[in-house]
């Protein structure tokens, strides 16, 4: 049996991915608030704004999610290659 010490990848420095999709998540909420002030809208208005707004910053989140993903897939190739 083998044994063969395993490392574990620290991030290093600022995830400029993670900032910007917050940054977006942010710019959405501000513009939903900015548009829910208008004044007499339609019924179906405030349900369509909070729908897009939810849909927008789940795309992010699930953007977020697979940069995650190919990141560990990286490190994880690296590591073989480094193996070979």
């Amino acid at each position: 049996m083998r044994h063969e010490t395993v490392t574990i990848p620290k991030p290093v420095g600022l995830d400029l991915k993670a900032i910007g999709y917050l940054t977006s998540i942010v710019s959405v909420l501000f513009l939903g608030a900015v548009a829910w002030a208008k004044t007499d809208p339609p019924s179906w208005y405030h349900p369509v704004l909070i729908a897009g707004m939810a849909t927008s910053m789940i795309g992010m989140g699930l953007r977020y999610l697979a940069h995650l993903r190919q990141k560990r897939e990286i490190h994880k190739a690296k590591a073989q290659a480094e193996r070979t």
